[in-house]
């Protein structure tokens, strides 16, 4: 097979650098490495010939191989030694006017014909080519680090990018074993743009007094199958890298509030606390693992009360389902009787708005989220109101732990954490595929090799209902008043017919 591009060139030879030159190496590519520091070069060849070699001892590379792809690492101290390159990849600091310089001098000494590449992670492609004689031969090429395991490349076109550039770099991206994915240059591109609403959603969740960081953790993994959850990725990405790009897609979109950010992580930025590398950031390390608050303990309650389920509920006959299973003693009259608990399972609404609405005894209701099965998650998430008495909560906590799966009590909001967490994502998903930054089919491969989710953004809507992301919304911009969860037009349209990628124009 012949490589798309034979030689190539790579400005900046940090983590990204780095990786980027090993998958090239291995395609079959000599790769010319240029860094400004003195040394940085030489020390990078040396580096990937040390994990070539590691893996030659892991039996996971032949050794022969790993000469090979060795040989076409070539360290050069100046630009002009990049000349005869077909593609040349910045991967240095994230300014503006950094890469605006080195590309400039690059585009005098390359081929008219060659490509130019920028890594760039949050700038605009547009903005970065605004000054080059030649525009249309840049392109982004965004990769993720780790660039060996992280298998998807983002190819960003321009305003002026010649679309052929495009078609290139997603073939090169292929012949270097990575899943390409195309992208219009609009701030965050896909990845970046679509995971905002986990994160900042999170924040809010924790801002508000619902719960603390360590519980929202728990419930994202274990109800929707996050490897990690929101405080535990902030943790491992460092917030002196994942708050200022928050800032900037936030200022980018002009302020829009989906993506406001958190004082919360602005706090902590500035006080040190940026994570697992500092020692500190949402949890306390030692040794390298997260000092993780031990969960409250199940109370003990001598005598379960009888539950009354409001009519209302959400999956109100699995509902009654689990109850009997439990063992609960249940109530079917119109109205509980004056010993009962209380059950409300709304969406997107609070309970205490529930208990009012239908004048139900706030001092005995309880919400319990049911968007997801009940069946398909590892634990039950219950939620109080302000009224809600202290023996009735501890009695719901007994009843819905007594199979031993895990429960967690949370305070009143408009909508509960996975509830909140996973209509921000579908709705955000939602509204790129409406801007047309990118092709459903791209987005969910995007996401789910981007941002390691246990399903694309529009998969996770159809698995859980379009209607039910819905009226989530609906009812959360009612409860709040705010219009970020104003649901996309995307989404509405799409909601009766769902959003998987059997039923989307691409």
């Amino acid at each position: 097979m012949k490589i798309q591009f034979p030689r190539i060139g790579i400005a900046g030879t940090g983590a990204m650098g780095r990786g980027i030159a090993q998958i090239a190496a291995q395609a079959g590519s000599e790769v010319f490495l240029l860094d400004v520091n003195p040394g940085a070069a030489q020390a990078a060849k040396a580096a990937l010939e040390e994990q070539w070699a590691k893996l030659v001892a892991k039996g996971r590379l032949d050794e022969t191989e790993a000469s090979a792809h060795a040989a076409r690492l070539h360290p050069v101290t100046a630009v002009a030694d990049l000349a005869g390159c077909d593609l040349v990849i910045e991967a240095i600091v994230e300014r503006l006017d950094a890469k605006q310089a080195l590309l400039a001098q690059l585009q005098q000494v390359l081929r008219d014909d060659a490509v130019l590449a920028t890594n760039t992670s949050s700038l605009s492609v547009t903005a970065i080519g605004a000054g080059l004689p030649r525009p249309g031969q840049l392109a982004g090429f965004h990769f993720f680090n780790p660039v060996p395991l992280m298998k998807v490349v983002e190819v960003i076109a321009g305003l002026k990018t010649d679309p052929a550039i495009c078609a290139a770099l997603v073939n090169y991206a292929r012949q270097m074993g990575h899943t390409p994915v195309q992208a219009q240059d609009t701030p965050g591109f896909i990845v970046n743009h679509a995971g905002r609403g986990f994160g900042t959603e999170a924040l809010r969740i924790v801002g508000e007094g619902v719960t603390d960081f360590a519980t929202v953790d728990r419930i994202l993994r274990d109800q929707v199958g996050f490897k990690l959850g929101p405080f535990e990725l902030m943790d491992l990405t460092a917030l002196d890298v994942s708050h200022p790009v928050m800032e900037s897609i936030y200022r980018q979109y002009y302020d829009e509030p989906r993506f406001r950010p958190s004082v919360i992580t602005a706090q902590r930025l500035a006080g040190g606390l940026l994570g697992k590398k500092s020692g500190e950031g949402f949890y306390r390390y030692a040794d390298g693992v997260a000092q993780v608050p031990a969960e409250p303990a199940v109370p003990l309650v001598d005598l379960i009360p009888p539950v009354w389920v409001s009519p209302r509920a959400s999956r109100r006959a699995e509902l009654y389902q689990l109850l009997k299973d439990l063992g609960a003693a249940i109530e079917t009259g119109q109205s509980p009787s004056a010993h009962a608990i209380t059950l409300v399972a709304p969406l997107g609404f609070d309970v205490t708005t529930v208990a009012v609405v239908e004048r139900l005894d706030p001092a005995r209701t309880i919400g319990i989220d049911m968007l997801i099965d009940d069946a398909a998650t590892r634990r039950r998430v219950l939620a109080t109101n302000p009224a809600s008495r202290v023996d009735i909560r501890n009695a719901a906590h007994a009843l819905f732990a007594r199979d031993g799966k895990a429960v967690s009590v949370i305070r009143d909001s408009g909508g509960f954490v996975t509830q909140r967490v996973v209509a921000t994502i579908v709705n955000i998903a939602s509204d790129i595929c409406q801007q047309g930054i990118c092709s459903p089919r791209d987005l969910e491969t995007a996401v789910t090799l981007g941002l390691g989710y246990p399903l694309g953004p529009l998969a996770m809507g159809d698995r859980w209902g379009p209607t039910n992301i819905l009226e989530v919304l609906f009812n959360m911009q009612t409860v709040y008043g705010d219009t970020r969860y104003r649901p996309s037009p995307w989404l509405r349209r799409r909601g009766a017919i769902g959003l998987s990628l059997t039923h989307v124009e691409e």
